[in-house]
């Protein structure tokens, strides 16, 4: 049984026993615990033992006589609610939702009742939520709603928050614009900029501390568009320009064009974000700049000082194979992240020399192997297999073995096998796997000579069919009528 359900199973076997609302949840702040409950009480674990079929809560001394006290009209607890206004039968739910009136602790659960897929049972539901929801129950239960705003007839109770949160201020938002559920703070924030409950300036501190993307663009958007041609002032530019996330960022860079501070846009070519690149550069082409040149003087002029890895970066973006030597340069640089860089220029640029990329296969940075071997894949026909061979050893360090894999596994057909089989019983266990799949998926291709022997002793060797497989993996390289 799923661990959600049985935390709701419990739950449900704590109410039924007479234990408060608040006391048998074990988190009711968090919209997952309400809807495992309601789940937990439709469909948690049956028996016959007494020879009805009920719900493990229903087998309690007082959970069974709960449903025939509220048929009768009595007065029930929130705790023994709550389980009525769960119930697999619609009529029970629906006299549950008679009688919650004034009951606010309830309220979680009738907003799950306005999605609810019997009729009756959802009118009766979102009546009583319009009825009871103010603004605090709004800001809490807006989780909820939003939760199962994706179900089908979901929409009700999410659009019921929209409408009393807009007819408020902004403060009645702050506990959503801080939520820790990102899709709360989406609503929240995307209801802000609608309603222009924040300033340029906040929505521009919100851009640049939020950690999700869309909120980050949302509000980015919002401020810059909330700023006048040539009015952005520093309460703005200032969050924007220093934000962590790229997002936010480029948004500020690109709003120094409107605000007629062009010349701060140079301080952003070499940014570490290529977003950021992007938009620094169209800025200074804008205000007369040509960052081409500025990328070329910087990279030049490196010598023994490591220039920022976005500037190689942005020397390939915006170069051209002029300046491939440049790169070439760059890559026995003693900075390794200024290396990987110049190696993923060079890529960019589409400049391949197989023999000085094949020396970067040794280098000691994982990050320059890494990038070297992504702009090999392609010729990797060019490169010896055997000294390929050579660096799957177990002594090499793992970037290489794994360099040497993937490039004799793009090799294809017998070194494509001879490698997979050298790896099958690896010590590392991610290379032991890839190599096992590339085995198991090996077929001959033209180049392989029918019938060759080597293949029947590498399957073999292999040890990863069984009798029937072998034979025919055999047959199909012709081997065995």
């Amino acid at each position: 049984m799923r661990g959600s359900i049985w935390n709701g199973t419990r739950a449900a076997v704590r109410l039924a026993e007479g234990t408060v609302l608040r006391g048998a949840m074990f988190d009711p702040a968090d919209p997952a615990v309400w809807i495992e409950l309601d789940e937990a009480v439709r469909h948690s674990v049956w028996s016959a033992a007494d020879g009805t079929w009920l719900p493990a809560w229903q087998r309690t001394g007082r959970g069974r006589a709960l449903i025939d006290a509220l048929l009768r009209g009595e007065q029930l607890t929130d705790a023994h609610l709550a389980l009525a206004l769960c119930h697999r039968d619609g009529r029970i739910r629906k006299r549950a939702l008679g009688v919650v009136a004034g009951r606010p602790e309830l309220l979680p659960l009738v907003v799950l009742r306005c999605a609810d897929w019997a009729e009756p049972v959802r009118e009766r539901a979102r009546k009583r939520w319009a009825e009871a929801v103010t603004v605090e129950s709004a800001v809490a239960l807006a989780p909820l709603a939003l939760r199962i705003g994706v179900r089908h007839r979901g929409d009700y109770a999410v659009g019921l928050v929209d409408e009393v949160l807009r007819a408020e201020d902004g403060e009645a938002l702050l506990p959503l614009l801080t939520h820790a559920d990102r899709t709360v703070r989406r609503f929240a924030h995307r209801l802000a900029v609608e309603e222009g409950f924040l300033s340029p300036a906040e929505l521009a501190r919100a851009a640049a501390r939020d950690n999700d993307t869309v909120v980050q663009g949302l509000c980015a958007d919002a401020a810059l568009a909330a700023v006048a041609e040539g009015g952005a002032d520093d309460d703005v530019l200032e969050p924007l320009l220093a934000a962590r996330n790229p997002r936010a960022r480029s948004a500020g860079v690109t709003a120094l064009r409107r605000a007629g501070r062009g010349e701060r846009a140079v301080a952003f070519l070499g940014d570490r974000a290529a977003v950021v690149r992007a938009c620094a550069r169209y800025v200074v082409r804008q205000s007369g700049g040509e960052p081409l040149e500025w990328y070329r003087r910087r990279c030049a002029a490196a010598g023994d000082s490591a220039p920022a890895a976005g500037v190689v970066s942005g020397l390939a973006e915006c170069g051209d194979r002029r300046d491939a030597e440049v790169l070439w340069a760059l890559t026995s640089h003693p900075d390794p992240v200024v290396r990987a860089r110049a190696v993923g220029g060079l890529r960019a640029l589409d400049v391949l020399d197989v023999r000085r990329l094949r020396a970067l296969l040794d280098d000691p940075s994982p990050g320059v192997v890494r990038e070297a071997t992504l702009a090999l894949v392609p010729s990797a026909r060019m490169l010896d297999d055997g000294w390929l061979l050579e660096r799957l050893a177990v002594e090499r360090a793992r970037e290489t073995r794994v360099s040497a894999f993937r490039l004799l596994d793009a090799h294809g057909g017998l070194v494509r096998l001879r490698a997979a089989v050298a790896l099958v019983d690896d010590p590392d266990d991610r290379l032991r796997h890839w190599a096992r799949q590339s085995v198991l998926r090996w077929q001959p291709t033209a180049e392989v000579p029918r019938g060759s022997a080597e293949v029947g002793e590498l399957l073999e060797r292999a040890r990863l069919f069984d009798e029937y497989g072998l034979k025919r993996r055999k047959w199909e390289a012709g081997l065995e009528a």
